[in-house]
């Protein structure tokens, strides 16, 4: 059985940053309790931004270990690492820097490579290795932070492509039909193995594709890419703020702080 979403929905951005950082630190936490280290995969765009901003708010950064998180990325445009369009330079900028994360906890896609094909084998060997996965199984993160783009996309899983039915590889190379048009992307495989997937929504240009995703009426809208994030046993989380949330059927509201 597919996980059920846990929906929660916050008045505005502000509270919605705030209740997403404070879930980030118990994860992580929880994953130190548990194994000593905190895996998480990060996404790109403006809406994990807000985020990132949050959790280096002076209300945040001293309370967790920094130093026991290990980072990753769920998708990377083939760009050089200091291109303002790299996911890698605005977590960089707006997570990595002001928390003073070493680079060595960081796992950054090489999305300036020549071959993306290469580049993806790497980092999926990369991914093991920091894991300790075998060859025959999927990775498994802590947390992975997933966007949702109007057309339904995740990570850079876009709507038809072969990839959303590659159960092997762990991360790919892709085509986006925006720019740029070469990316790097974790696979739904390894995504549906996460313990929590966290989706990150704000904005009323997110509420007819967040209805689309948490309430679909047709087998399309179920055959978005965001619709097949399924995890295996982990939990399904979204973040919305009522903007997102405006076009949810109003059972789905009932879960609004």
């Amino acid at each position: 059985m597919p996980a059920v979403p846990d929906i929660r929905i916050h008045r505005d951005s502000q509270t919605w940053a705030e209740a997403a950082a404070e879930f980030v630190l118990e994860v992580g936490k929880e994953a130190v309790r548990a194994n000593g280290r905190f895996f998480i995969a990060l996404s790109g765009g403006t809406t994990p931004e807000t985020l990132y901003r949050a959790l280096t708010s002076p209300a945040f950064a001293d309370r967790f270990d920094w130093s026991r998180a290990t980072f990753f990325f769920s998708d990377e445009r083939c760009v050089p690492p200091d291109d303002p369009r790299s996911n890698y330079a605005l977590a960089d900028k707006a997570l990595f820097t002001p928390l003073r994360i070493t680079p060595s906890q960081v796992y950054r896609m090489a999305g300036e490579s020549r071959d993306p094909q290469g580049a993806a084998s790497e980092y999926e060997q990369q991914l093991r290795l920091a894991t300790k996965t075998s060859p025959s199984a999927q990775p498994s993160l802590d947390l992975i932070l997933l966007g949702l783009g109007e057309d339904g996309h995740t990570a850079s899983l876009f709507p038809g492509t072969p990839i959303l039915r590659d159960h092997q590889r762990v991360i790919a190379a892709t085509q986006s039909p925006k720019d740029p048009p070469n990316r790097l992307t974790m696979t739904l495989g390894v995504i549906n193995r996460a313990s929590v997937i966290l989706f990150l929504a704000i904005g009323t240009g997110k509420a007819g594709i967040v209805r689309a995703i948490l309430d679909p009426k047709t087998e399309a809208e179920r055959q978005l890419p965001a619709s097949l994030v399924q995890p295996e046993e982990g939990r399904l989380i979204w973040f919305l703020d009522r903007a997102a949330a405006a076009k949810l059927p109003i059972h789905q509201q009932r879960t609004s702080i």
